[in-house]
């Protein structure tokens, strides 16, 4: 990877943040967009612009047209059998309740039971939670270790006849511990048991390949990894989606409503994906989406999970000699991926974070959507987090620890 060569694609990273070279440290809240994503959006608004699959003009068969380019190169990318399997949705969020709205309220009821981890980011919590509470269904939560990773044992002694869906990130948005979701699948589907898989943190930095997984559902948002925000991804497998009902009534979602004066109306729903679709879809945010998948394959999923392990290796052995410094879970790079949580020793997490802005350094801070586990695991109230990405480079932890050794001698 020459890195350089790459943050020149990068537009945002030459400007300045009180009169400091910016350091984006927040990649894993939202990454920034290369050239080749600006020019496509651009690209579609000045000279494709239409509704797709409405129309028989030249636009909107140029606009269906690169829409579903994007399904397919996002189902190449995820490994998925095909397109019909990639359900476009606004992120992550929004797949996770399509599932549990859709799925959950038609296949669990009293007794039944969902299993998560503490890890969890809040959107593969609370839509678990709300509809439990329709459906009359519980949520049940497996422990994660002081370290932050997750105790395998205790998330499978849980399994039982009750459990009808896992669901678990596959890199913890917290801490970038990655967790072993192949295995849980299998754990999951000998109980006669669904998967649900988290991959907001994994689909940007590791090779997924849903087959392999043998994930039953996969939710992962395009911001994340180069592309738009506003656009996302469910993939679920054919035969799951197939059985499950709609998430929302309108347009495109439909094949036909007739009404008849004394029954009313009759109404069939659309082919895969199109019946999860309903509405004007986020067009331009897909075709930005497919261009950030090429982007990633281009560099190669393998060359930016290695640049980041690599980083990361060193941005910690640098963070070790700061004596201000507390790091937060399991610091080995091997079981992890591009992220640090950390907090400066005398100040809040939001303190610090202002701080570091000041020197043009942007981190997160808070609970990072993610309150059991600052609460229940970590002891925490809240942390920072420092997250990178492609275009990172080992000068910016230099400058970050630099910073941070102020800080703790002011």
């Amino acid at each position: 990877m020459d890195i350089q060569a790459i943050r020149q694609d990068f537009p945002i990273l030459s400007r300045k943040v009180n009169n400091c070279n910016l350091i984006y440290f927040d990649n894993a809240a939202t990454t920034q967009k290369p050239r080749q994503v600006i020019d496509a959006t651009n690209d579609f608004y000045s000279n494709h612009n239409a509704n797709v699959h409405r129309g028989v003009h030249t636009l909107s068969l140029e606009a269906t047209d690169l829409y579903e380019q994007a399904r397919e190169k996002t189902q190449k990318f995820i490994k998925a059998k095909t397109p019909q399997e990639v359900v476009f949705v606004k992120g992550t969020t929004e797949a996770i309740n399509l599932v549990a709205y859709t799925w959950g309220l038609s296949n669990l009821c009293k007794g039944d039971e969902v299993l998560v981890s503490l890890m969890e980011h809040h959107s593969n919590i609370v839509p678990w939670e709300l509809t439990g509470k329709i459906g009359g269904f519980k949520v049940k939560y497996a422990n994660v270790k002081n370290d932050g990773t997750l105790d395998y044992d205790d998330f499978e002694s849980k399994f039982s006849a009750k459990t009808k869906i896992a669901c678990l990130s596959q890199v913890s948005n917290v801490t970038g511990i990655i967790n072993d979701v192949k295995r849980v699948a299998k754990v999951a589907h000998d109980h006669g048991a669904l998967m649900l898989v988290d991959g907001a943190q994994s689909v940007p930095h590791l090779v997924v390949d849903v087959q392999n997984l043998d994930a039953d559902f996969l939710a992962f948002s395009g911001h994340k990894m180069l592309g738009p925000t506003g656009i996302g991804v469910l993939y679920g497998k054919r035969e799951i989606l197939e059985k499950m009902q709609p998430f929302e009534g309108g347009g495109e979602m439909i094949k036909e409503v007739e009404f008849n004066q004394s029954s009313g109306c009759s109404i069939s729903w659309n082919d895969l994906p199109y019946k999860f679709e309903a509405g004007t879809p986020n067009i331009c945010g897909a075709v930005g989406l497919g261009e950030a998948v090429k982007y990633l394959e281009t560099v190669g999923m393998d060359n930016i999970f290695c640049h980041e392990k690599e980083l990361t290796s060193y941005a910690l052995e640098r963070l070790k000699q700061c004596s201000n410094v507390i790091l937060h879970g399991s610091t080995d790079v091997n079981g992890k991926c591009g992220i640090i949580p950390f907090s400066v020793k005398g100040l809040t997490s939001h303190d610090t974070a202002l701080i570091l802005d000041n020197y043009g350094i942007m981190v997160r801070s808070g609970y990072h959507c993610a309150q059991p586990l600052h609460q229940q695991v970590l002891k925490l109230q809240s942390s920072d987090r420092a997250s990178f990405y492609l275009y990172n480079t080992k000068a910016e932890v230099d400058r970050f620890v630099e910073v941070l050794k102020e800080i703790g001698a002011a």
